[in-house]
């Protein structure tokens, strides 16, 4: 992941996290496009996305998370990365490139509490990463 977020600077990179939902396990990553082709937001490539949810399908996997980076700032959720987490369900993996090594950290986010928003920061075990 941390390859695929250099690869992409110096806009933001993104990709898919496929696994076993029930074990936050990682199987594979899928690198996407990011198609908003900006160092602030990223848009994965809807069509990547499709064929990696039918890919994750077709093995008994699901889509369990995203990954994107950030070109500058710290790794954790923007205001428009919260805005944009589509499932409480998901772990959003962020890589900031702001020093000489890529550093990364996950997050859960939920936006269905009543009093708004809720950022929980997860461990990220060497499998996790590796994946």
């Amino acid at each position: 992941m941390h390859d695929h977020a250099l690869a992409g600077y110096p806009y933001e990179a993104c990709g898919l996290m496929v696994g076993h939902p029930d074990r936050a396990e990682v199987v594979r990553f899928v690198p996407c496009t990011n198609v908003a082709n900006s160092a602030r937001v990223y848009t994965i490539d809807p069509k990547e996305h499709l064929r990696a949810e039918l890919a994750a399908e077709a093995d008994g996997l699901e889509i369990i998370g995203v990954m994107h980076s950030h070109t500058h700032s710290e790794a954790y959720p923007s205001p428009t990365d919260v805005a944009q987490a589509p499932d409480p369900g998901w772990h959003y993996l962020i890589v900031t490139l702001a020093r000489e090594v890529p550093e990364a950290r996950s997050f859960r986010i939920d936006q269905s509490a009543p009093e708004g928003a809720q950022i929980a920061e997860e461990d990220i075990s060497t499998a996790y990463w590796l994946a």
